[in-house]
């Protein structure tokens, strides 16, 4: 319930629709907001450089590059503040407090709180409401350590699409129940796709199948792709291609040789990759991929599949263990490659166990596979969008994958990542 906080009659409101007031939340330590700052504008940065108008939330950041969070002041109302007492209907702008007792600067329609500004002891608020005054529908809140967010609410909790800002993030997508469940990518032909394939793009069953590497083109998404997501007709040619070469200490694919060497007669970039075993020690699996591997000037950096279960990372002594072997195995490729390898992760593992591992998370590049609408909070350069795509060329489904960013960024990668 919303209540009067006065009953002294009309007041001029001592406020403007202006960023600096109220909107701003002064800092008592200039030098750490102003790393802060710099730190958010990094983030910006990192995203206007891997995003292009067609992406969804594209025009929000600009936006907010731009103009910083000075809109939130489009919600503060206008005219003259009506302090009321409940006996009055409110109208127009109405200073009132909710059940909460958090401050409210309203415009209300026939006694109906539809919009306003909201203070509490950890931020503002400015946008729609409803008639308990909890945030309803598009608003915008920057809290008291920086933290800004535009985007859609229900009950006061982010839900639906929204941006939020903060030192360390620039989460842009779809949120749950206030949490972030990840940005969504649009598909156009502008983006650099590729593959990655094993043994299993040759057999299916009994029956063996040749790659024909001249008429490679992806001709659908897979079954997860909505149509909403995809801007053109979907005919994108394959750019780079990642072949499974070894897994443990005693697998290896016998079609690597072969698709290494057809992959880049054909122009493509080629990457290997490693599948990561819990079961057998860290240097014996580098060893074992070396040795079976072949690398040139110019292929893309080693990669590191990391896919294990909860229960084989139990069993191995738990994370601590994990990470430690793959550091281990990850130093002996770096040594011998002179290239810092990329290593692989599903959303789960990025969120579960990657938060315990911080030198991994920010030293190195990362693929994620998350299929669907959605990928992580973290910095990446390839996301596996799908297990089930169509490729021209191949006759069982394949891995499909995407650069994270555009051809300015994909040259930059291929420039500082490759191996020397």
């Amino acid at each position: 319930m919303l209540s009067g906080c006065s009953d002294r009659g009309d007041a001029p409101l001592p406020l403007r629709p202006h960023a600096s007031l109220p909107l701003d939340i002064p800092s008592s330590n200039p030098a750490a907001a102003a790393e802060r700052q710099q730190r958010i504008d990094a983030e910006i940065k990192y995203y206007l450089e891997r995003h292009n108008p067609l992406d969804e939330g594209f025009d929000i950041v600009v936006r907010y590059a731009e103009e910083g969070d000075s809109t939130m002041a489009v919600y503060l109302p206008q005219g003259r503040l009506t302090l009321s007492n409940m006996l009055n209907r409110h109208q127009g702008k109405s200073l009132v407090s909710d059940a909460q007792g958090r401050l409210v600067i309203g415009r209300f329609q026939n006694d109906t709180l539809v919009s306003g500004l909201r203070i509490d002891t950890l931020g503002i608020y400015a946008g729609m409401m409803n008639h308990r005054g909890e945030a309803w529908g598009h608003g915008f809140y920057r809290s008291a350590d920086g933290t800004y967010y535009e985007g859609h609410w229900e009950h006061d909790q982010r839900e639906g699409f929204g941006l939020s800002i903060g030192p360390d993030h620039l989460k842009i997508g779809t949120w749950l129940r206030d949490q972030f469940r990840g940005e969504r990518m649009s598909y156009h032909s502008d983006r650099i796709y590729g593959i990655d394939i094993s043994r299993y793009q040759h057999e299916k069953g009994r029956r063996r199948y040749p790659i024909n590497w001249g008429r490679l083109h992806i001709t659908h998404l897979g079954r997860r792709i909505g149509a909403d997501r995809v801007h053109d007709k979907v005919d994108y040619p394959v750019s780079f291609v990642y072949i499974k070469s070894t897994e443990g200490t005693t697998i290896q694919n016998h079609y690597f040789d072969s698709d290494y060497a057809s992959a880049r007669q054909h122009g493509l970039h080629v990457g290997a990759y490693h599948f990561f075993s819990t079961k057998t020690p860290p240097d014996d699996q580098a060893r074992h991929f070396l040795s079976n591997t072949r690398f040139s000037r110019g292929d893309l950096p080693p990669m590191l599949d990391i896919e294990p279960s909860d229960r084989q990372i139990e069993d191995m002594g738990g994370p601590e263990v994990l990470f430690a072997n793959v550091r281990q195995w990850l130093r002996v490729i770096e040594q011998v490659t002179h290239t810092r390898p990329l290593l692989y992760i599903n959303q789960r593992f990025a969120n579960t166990y990657l938060p315990l591992a911080p030198d991994l998370k920010d030293g190195y590049h990362f693929w994620i596979a998350r299929y669907g609408e959605y990928k992580p909070d973290i910095h990446l350069d390839i996301w596996q969008l799908a297990a089930d795509g169509h490729v021209r060329g191949i006759t069982p489904e394949v891995d499909l994958n995407v650069f994270n960013g555009y051809q300015g960024q994909w040259d930059e990668f291929l420039r500082t990542a490759t191996i020397p």
